[in-house]
């Protein structure tokens, strides 16, 4: 047996409770065996025990981002086409990898990766975080998803990968089927318009109530399987919440009906805050960013704001997404200060960022907390993120990352 021993840090765990100072993780082989006061700790004498000293840093429990799309960024300086779809394809392995770097050792991809990409990061091939995949997102026809007519330039498509396109009772039952059939743990579905696709509006919704009711019913026949909902319109958010989707993507134009609706049934909120300012950021890099995608991002910025900021003081579950993707791979943990901008505290988003994420994934007895018997998926933080949010998004602040007790990134001085 391997024992991984992190001490001389302040601990915070991910449950909300208040740090600890003078902290340590015990971690024997992948999983935590104990978390706590350094005085309340004992490694094992002797055997195989690696002693890391987190140099006054502060140790908290890898964090997870609900909405990612690895496989890809939509934005960039020269024409995808001019690319080998293979060149995109190996791209994914650096995506991946920075996105660990970042401290974001968990991840629910909201399109885009499939089983392949999800297998060579279970396997060692490539570093990446752990993955729960959605394979592609279901659309209407001429929908978010429909990438027919984008136009953002998209390079090849992936021949293996599922069209998500589907229309109608049957044609939304058969696509659930396909992707579950291609390796999707979630069903992602646009129940409405988006900013970055030119055929469609973030105020439209789409699928009638019939068909996401008959998507989340095919779903749950697979083993439970749960639907996630980039909703963006407020009638889009209704549906998709009375129809039993388990979380909303967005949230643009949350209304009260839609709010008391999500109180209801205990729908979670990934926001994706950061997803319309990196719209912009791109634009301001020079990058090929469509003129309609700049013009919706600047109609719906401030009413995404005040939606989740609503949504938030109403009491509906909040868990972190970032849409990473439409902006920079590894910026994923500036989302957590665009939280506190909308009434959270700090510790507030931690807890959203670990906690209520891994239960969003369902995997809330594997990760999201420092406590005995789930995987050692930790960081330690070079600061106090409680008292400044917004150094977390510093990659270089974040010193020392495990993933199921391995050290997959260590910049604490030897």
């Amino acid at each position: 047996m391997a024992y991984t021993y992190i001490y001389n840090g302040t601990l915070i765990d991910g449950t909300g409770s208040p740090p600890v100072a003078n902290g340590a993780v015990l971690i024997e082989d992948e999983l935590i065996v104990a978390a706590g006061a350094v005085g309340s700790i004992t490694p094992p004498n002797g055997g195989d025990v690696t002693r890391i000293d987190a140099q006054g840093g502060t140790i908290l429990p890898g964090f997870i981002d609900c909405h990612v799309h690895v496989t890809g960024e939509a934005f960039g300086s020269q024409d995808p086409y001019a690319s080998p779809f293979t060149y995109h394809v190996l791209r994914t392995a650096h995506y991946a990898q920075k996105t660990l770097n970042a401290g974001v050792t968990s991840v629910r991809d909201a399109g885009g990766a499939d089983r392949g990409v999800q297998r060579a990061i279970d396997d060692g091939t490539i570093p990446g975080p752990r993955m729960q995949i959605s394979v592609a997102m279901l659309s209407i026809t001429g929908g978010h998803g429909d990438h027919h007519s984008a136009m953002l330039g998209y390079a090849l498509n992936n021949p293996l990968q599922v069209d998500g396109v589907c229309d109608g009772i049957d044609g939304v039952r058969k696509k659930v089927r396909e992707v579950i059939r291609a390796g999707a743990q979630v069903i992602k579905v646009a129940t409405s318009g988006g900013v970055i696709s030119p055929t469609d509006n973030p105020e439209d919704a789409h699928f009638t109530l019939a068909e996401l009711e008959t998507i989340v019913d095919e779903a749950r026949m697979h083993g439970g399987i749960r639907a996630m909902a980039h909703a963006q319109a407020a009638q889009g958010i209704k549906n998709a919440v009375r129809a039993g989707f388990h979380s909303i993507e967005h949230g643009i134009y949350l209304d009260d009906e839609a709010i008391d609706l999500m109180l209801e049934h205990g729908t979670y909120l990934v926001p994706t805050l950061i997803a319309p300012l990196s719209v912009l950021k791109a634009a301001d890099e020079g990058l090929r960013v469509p003129a309609y995608a700049i013009e919706k991002t600047k109609r719906v910025i401030e009413a995404h704001q005040e939606s989740v900021s609503k949504a938030k003081s109403a009491g509906v579950k909040i868990a972190m997404g970032t849409d990473s993707g439409v902006g920079h791979h590894g910026t994923n943990l500036e989302e957590l200060a665009l939280m506190t901008e909308i009434g959270m505290t700090p510790m507030d988003a931690i807890v959203a960022s670990t906690k209520t994420s891994a239960t969003c994934l369902g995997w809330q007895d594997r990760v999201g907390t420092l406590e005995a018997g789930k995987l050692g998926d930790l960081v330690v933080f070079q600061g106090d993120p409680v008292k400044n949010i917004k150094s977390l998004a510093q990659n270089d602040n974040i010193v020392l990352v495990l993933k199921g007790g391995q050290t997959v990134k260590n910049r604490l001085s030897r």
